[in-house]
């Protein structure tokens, strides 16, 4: 595994300067302190009651009182199970908790704020009790010498939406595909399993059939897939890109969009360079790399919001593909006006950017009295974003549909290349005999 189960990962620190917060406000109100990791829930409700009345979902303040009681009730999960707390963007915490010894994944937020509507913090024990019992059957039911333990970078990589690709969506498609009953696309899906050029190997097509004909046939039968997004938000999203992509890029780190791929788009190919300041310059002198310090320090030649989504798309610019997905708070495909970036992409030619960017590191390496170091990381990390801008430039000036951005886990994007074997058998001809 990547990392030990052992290996302590920090608290959130907004969950932890919640929990410190929630603490002294009870210590106030009581007159005494409240032992948030040991006291037994019911006093803590009572204790909670008294100091904010009412739980009142909606209030921020309730929601950061939430946010404490959710820091602590993490702490005591990982003081019994060596939980752990690993990155997530679909959490509202931004981060959720996993267990060493089963794939066991626990919204603390959600568990606090669920028993608080309901009036009834000792929930949490019994979502304690249940946690033991099945880490406990886990143990009971596997050797241990020969038993993997899991650690955050193994949760992170499953469950962790930390890569982004854009794809081109038929809206016809998709709004077909959503409509539709998921037994009959369980049918569709495990028939082109079974016509995929070149073949799946068996591993994977048992794979495609546990995790997404079955999942399809576990759905209500008598509905749409839409009339059920809310209940698999992650499956209609699927759907949607098996039965309607018709183009994209290749995934890559949501970082990597952000820092590098999308400012070279918007930097465009400068004809000169603003000054750079000493510290920009012993940076340089000590190894910095002259693609990170490019888009850091040259000025966008094409306006970008300066909020938004990776820093190039305003909200307003963000959409459905279809309305079902309203129902779906943690959305991982979303549509993209492409109205911004069209232009830039039509106009973008890679040779020149490199170009550019072999000029910039003679500026720099002038300016600083030193040649840049060139590492293979850094000649790979120029190639990438060359290669997923030309992606882009061919999905927006050549497909014929819906840009969309789809989220996926480091698992998911690993798996891309096999999605897109079943998804050319999906949209392909069919050859019937007679």
């Amino acid at each position: 595994m990547s990392e030990p189960a052992a290996q302590a990962h920090p608290v959130p620190q907004h969950v932890h300067n919640a929990q410190l917060q929630v603490s002294a406000a009870l210590e106030k109100s009581e007159g005494k302190p409240v032992d948030l990791l040991k006291a037994p829930w019911a006093e803590v409700e009572t204790a909670v009651t008294k100091l904010v009345g009412p739980f009142q979902p909606n209030s921020p303040d309730h929601q950061g009182l939430a946010l404490g009681l959710a820091g602590a009730f993490a702490m005591r999960l990982i003081t019994e199970h060596q939980g752990f707390w690993f990155p997530n963007r679909d959490s509202p915490e931004g981060a959720t908790l996993g267990f060493p010894d089963a794939i066991i994944m626990l919204s603390p937020f959600g568990a606090v704020m669920d028993a608080l509507v309901q009036g009834k913090l000792s929930r949490l024990e019994d979502l304690s009790q249940d946690i033991r019992r099945s880490l406990g059957q886990v143990r009971l039911s596997v050797n241990p010498s020969q038993a993997p333990r899991l650690g955050p970078a193994d949760y992170q990589r499953l469950f962790d939406p930390g890569f982004l690709q854009f794809i081109v969506v038929d809206p016809a498609k998709a709004k077909t595909a959503v409509e539709t009953r998921p037994d009959a696309l369980a049918r569709d899906v495990r028939d082109a399993l079974g016509r995929t050029q070149p073949p799946l190997p068996p591993e994977a097509r048992q794979q495609f059939e546990g995790q997404i004909v079955q999942s399809l046939q576990r759905l209500d039968a008598t509905k749409s897939l839409a009339d059920q997004a809310d209940r698999a938000p992650r499956l209609a999203e699927l759907m949607t890109h098996l039965f309607a992509t018709v183009g994209g890029t290749g995934s890559a780190p949501e970082e990597f969009w952000h820092d590098i791929v999308l400012p070279l788009l918007f930097i465009g190919a400068p004809a000169s360079f603003p000054p750079l300041d000493e510290d920009e310059l012993e940076a340089f002198r000590q190894g910095a790399d002259p693609l990170a310090l490019f888009v850091d320090v040259v000025p966008h030649a094409h306006p970008a919001p300066d909020e938004g989504l990776l820093g190039a798309f305003d909200m307003s610019e963000i959409g459905l593909i279809h309305p079902a997905f309203q129902k779906v708070g943690a959305l991982r495909l979303i549509r993209i006006n492409a109205a911004r970036i069209k232009p830039l992409l039509e106009k973008f030619d890679a040779n020149a950017t490199v170009d550019v960017l072999n000029r910039f590191t003679a500026h720099v390496s002038q300016a600083a009295g030193k040649p840049a170091t060139q590492s293979p990381q850094s000649q790979e990390m120029l190639q990438a974003a060359m290669t997923l801008l030309m992606d882009l430039k061919r999905s927006v000036t050549q497909a014929q549909g819906e840009l969309c951005l789809r989220r996926l886990t480091e698992a998911e994007a690993a798996s891309e290349q096999a999605l897109a074997i079943v998804r050319k058998a999906l949209q392909g001809p069919r050859i019937i005999l007679t």
